[in-house]
């Protein structure tokens, strides 16, 4: 099994996915800052050590100089007791030493340690302080040597100068030291406070950019709350915006229009469920009636053949329909495939007016194709005749009797166009964005003597859709409509 999707993966990272959002800005926000404090918090114990120790050097250094000066040591003097068996006591008396000793003391210091040691180690003179003690010396080391040691139990800082003589000979070594207790204490009272109050600032910390992070993603808990009250009762429900306009603002807006687009949806869907239910009820009870009638009593074949075929109209009608619905079901679930190929316009248009020239003829209907360019279109040729074939049955239905229909082909800059004009009532220009909607009908009051179900312009939108062909439509009303295809280049 892969170890990325094992359940004991998913059980390690469940906790943390199921956080919710307030804890995990919470969480990462701390998360950056206690890196932050931890790295300020260093830096300052550092910094506090490094300035601590070098105000002690500085004090070590100035202290050994002084020494050196109050207690007259030449060069050229001491390097005459390297060796030696007995010393100047007027330079290295132990009580004259340690009284120029206490006299020179810096006041910065609370109490130091002085020794002398000549070339082979051998401690000449020191503090009474360091009684049976004395300063570890590091031989051979020419420099200026700064160094934490001990005495005793004790920890001191101790500085340690070389003396050489005027030949550049090693001559002994100065070491002044200074308790460190002090500076000890400071720094580790400053490092327990930085530790004790670490987790303390970290929690108080996660706590403030909780609420914080709580108050400023409110507006989503009310997203939430109202998407979890919307139902298809209350569609016209919206979500509050925030009163500054941020991106949970965009957010509420977002989804608010989504919520528009659903209301409208259902709305249609509603709509379209509600007439379709009744376009298909109403030749059922036709039919049904027409059939009871006829099985009350005898009657005679005119009669039966009259209503048989009244039926079949009435059948033929709802199979139209269902057709319809069925072509527009499949496009809206984005399943049709057009067959692009290039064609002539005018051979679907003629095969379509052929057929349709029957009931054009019932009507007393001319339908009449001007003489036009040859022009190669890009289409499929099915459902480009679909679409004429919709064009014009409408146009046949909404026609006075005696007028004409007329088809025009015309070549553009902008493609061929293919126009269709009838002489009929025309369309209201209010009612126009909304005729190629479904069951959209002008006239509710002429369902019943046209037999229209109001898809056949909604198919033809569709369809066009599909094709990329655009469609316009011009109308006023006792004039008459146009509907114009536009075929790209």
């Amino acid at each position: 099994m892969n170890d990325a999707t094992s359940p004991a993966r998913r059980s390690r990272r469940k906790p943390f996915s199921s956080m919710s959002i307030r804890n995990r800005i919470a969480l990462y926000y701390t998360g950056a800052t206690a890196i932050l404090i931890a790295i300020v918090f260093a830096a300052i114990v550092f910094t506090v050590d490094s300035v601590v120790y070098r105000h002690l050097d500085e004090e070590l250094l100035k202290e050994a100089t002084e020494t050196l000066h109050e207690a007259h040591i030449r060069k050229d003097r001491f390097e005459s007791f390297s060796g030696a068996d007995s010393y100047d006591d007027d330079v290295f008396d132990d009580d004259d030493f340690n009284e120029r000793h206490h006299k020179t003391r810096h006041r910065d210091l609370d109490s130091e340690f002085i020794q002398f040691v000549d070339a082979g180690g051998r401690v000449v003179r020191k503090s009474s302080s360091l009684f049976d003690n004395v300063l570890e010396v590091e031989r051979g080391n020419s420099g200026t040597v700064f160094r934490n040691s001990t005495i005793g139990s004790s920890t001191v800082r101790l500085v340690q100068l070389q003396l050489t003589g005027r030949d550049g000979s090693v001559n002994g070594y100065l070491s002044v030291a200074v308790p460190v207790r002090g500076a000890l204490l400071v720094l580790r009272d400053m490092t327990t406070i930085v530790v004790v109050s670490f987790p303390f600032i970290i929690i108080v910390l996660f706590v403030l950019t909780r609420l914080i992070a709580r108050q400023s993603i409110r507006p989503i808990d009310e997203v939430i709350a109202t998407a979890e009250t919307i139902t298809q009762s209350n569609l016209d429900q919206r979500i509050p915006l925030p009163a500054n306009r941020d991106e949970l603002y965009r957010m509420s807006v977002t989804v608010n229009a989504l919520l528009d687009r659903l209301q409208q949806a259902f709305q249609r869907e509603k709509q379209f469920t509600a007439d379709a239910s009744h376009e298909l009820k109403t030749p059922l009870a036709i039919v049904k009636g027409t059939l009871e009638v006829l099985v009350r009593k005898p009657r005679t074949v005119e009669h039966y053949e009259s209503r048989v075929n009244a039926c079949l109209a009435e059948l033929n009608r709802m199979a139209r329909l269902i057709d319809q619905l069925l072509l527009l079901a499949r496009d809206d679930f984005h399943s049709m495939k057009p067959a692009i190929m290039e064609i002539g316009l005018t051979a679907p248009l003629e095969a379509v007016m052929v057929r349709m020239e029957p009931f054009a003829r019932e009507k007393g209907i001319a339908l009449a194709l001007a003489d036009a360019p040859p022009c190669q279109v890009k289409v499929d040729p099915s459902l480009l005749e679909i679409m004429f074939e919709n064009l014009l049955a409408n146009a046949i239905k909404y026609s006075p009797e005696g007028s004409a229909v007329e088809i025009r082909i015309e070549r553009q800059e902008s493609g061929v166009t293919c126009a269709i004009e009838d002489h009929g009532i025309g369309i209201p220009a209010g009612q126009l964005p909304a005729i190629f909607d479904r069951f959209y009908r002008v006239d509710e009051s002429r369902s019943s003597t046209t037999g229209g179900s109001g898809l056949g312009l909604a198919i033809v939108k569709k369809l066009a859709s599909l094709q990329s062909i655009a469609i316009s439509v011009k109308s006023e009303s006792g004039e008459g409509t146009t509907f114009e295809l536009t075929f790209p280049s």
